[in-house]
């Protein structure tokens, strides 16, 4: 690649949201601004290699989108597309389109970038739809890129791309902020949706990767972008803590060869000091702000306990359970009572854990864990612990049916070999 496709790449990477977000505002239809957008990429692609690059290449994207969007508009390319509202406004007015395509693409402001997530993160749309959309209008990655990320066909993920713009068309939404409660509740969404991305980045469900970085990397961005747009939302702050926080442990989480190396067998040293201060004061930020018991803030604070902890066995697990606690009572689900669980086990021994574990009554064939790999996992080791081997050994062999992540099953048949060799007869128990 040339040093100018490598420039138009960057440029594009860190311009296209706010430029996609511009043109949504005039046009109203994500689609055709992210087309228009592209157009001016592709404008870009033809004419920098052979003039050379623009002192201020942002503004040159954004002068070659409006020209485009003014050209289409004049010539009712996209007034057929849905939008005779826009005809009838425009109507009698064409001497004035360009001064008023001017006017309104030349005043891109951080509350256009607000509109575009809350778009693409609209209830309306399937998760999937809004994980997507995100990723590809706000995160900037390609549609090939989304799909190797989430290990599908990239014609699969592109007609997911398809259907969600689609239905944001069709559901004619109006392009705006939410304001007072509606936008407190579409935050939720906003950040649930950047969370997904976040936990899919850094414990991968599927493939053979136990980590895949770039979209933890895309989901920190898009975490610190929200705080920029929502400086007063407390849960903004506490979820940007609690991905900083946990990435700040990247280095130690995957061995020489990218095995899975779990907390308490991490080197401490390799945790990432600069990242784990920003997330502190991420999280003290949004406990200022009232949200010391909201759902993310409990679990950065989590998080925080075993940052704190230089070693293992410095860890405060009473505090966790405490933590966990109240976390059930903000949110309550059987993943945090799993993980509460854990914690129990580590704070008042295995025995107290699996009686925890059992009380969730994860052990029913309805349970909403029944077929989750980590409860055996974790029933499995607090069965080990106990010398119960025989039961923890058929606990991790289904936990190694379950999970679909082939570094995760490397682990657990590692846990099942050691254990397994610890029992034969002359074999050390240190």
């Amino acid at each position: 690649m040339s040093d100018v496709h490598r420039t138009i790449e960057a440029v594009w990477k860190m311009e296209s949201t706010r430029l996609i977000a511009a043109i949504a505002r005039v046009t109203r239809d994500i689609g055709i601004a992210e087309e228009l957008a592209q157009d001016a990429l592709v404008a870009a692609l033809e004419r920098w290699p052979a003039e050379g690059i623009p002192e201020n290449p942002a503004p040159w994207l954004m002068t070659a989108a409006k020209r485009r969007a003014i050209d289409r508009l004049r010539h009712g390319q996209m007034l057929v597309q849905k939008h005779e509202e826009i005809a009838r406004e425009l109507q009698g007015q064409q001497q004035r389109l360009g001064e008023a395509m001017d006017r309104a693409l030349d005043q891109v402001i951080d509350d256009d970038v607000l509109r575009l997530i809350f778009t693409a993160c609209h209830p309306v749309l399937a998760v999937e739809g809004r994980v997507a959309l995100t990723l590809r209008l706000i995160g900037g990655l390609t549609t090939a890129e989304i799909a190797r990320a989430f290990l599908v066909p990239e014609k699969t993920m592109g007609q997911r791309i398809f259907r969600a713009k689609k239905t944001l068309s069709e559901a004619d939404l109006i392009f705006e902020t939410p304001r007072g409660e509606e936008l407190h509740r579409r935050v939720k969404s906003v950040l649930a949706v950047v969370y997904l991305i976040f936990n899919e980045g850094y414990t991968a469900t599927t493939g053979e990767e136990w980590m895949r970085a770039a979209l933890c990397d895309e989901a920190l961005r898009l975490g610190r972008m929200l705080v920029q747009l929502l400086p007063g939302e407390s849960e903004v702050h506490a979820l940007l803590a609690l991905m900083e926080l946990n990435a700040s442990r990247t280095a130690a989480r995957r061995g020489s060869n990218g095995q899975a190396v779990l907390l308490p067998d991490q080197d401490r040293s390799l945790w990432d000091d600069a990242q784990i201060q920003r997330g502190m004061a991420s999280l003290e930020h949004a406990q200022g702000l009232g949200g010391e018991v909201e759902y993310y803030a409990l679990q950065a604070a989590i998080v925080a306990c075993h940052m704190r902890a230089r070693a293992a066995q410095d860890t405060d697990w009473g505090r966790i359970v405490l933590l966990y606690d109240a976390l059930l009572q903000a949110a309550p689900s059987p993943i945090v009572s799993l993980n509460r669980a854990v914690a129990v086990g580590m704070a008042q021994g295995p025995a107290a854990g699996l009686h925890a574990l059992d009380a969730i009554g994860a052990r029913d064939g309805d349970s909403a864990l029944a077929g989750y790999h980590l409860l055996h996992s974790v029933r499995g080791d607090l069965l080990m612990k106990m010398g119960r081997f025989a039961e923890a050994g058929e606990e991790i062999r289904r936990a190694i049916a379950m999970t679909q992540n082939l570094r995760e099953r490397e682990l657990l048949a590692e846990r099942l070999k050691q254990m397994e060799r610890s029992q034969r007869p002359g074999t050390s128990k240190e």
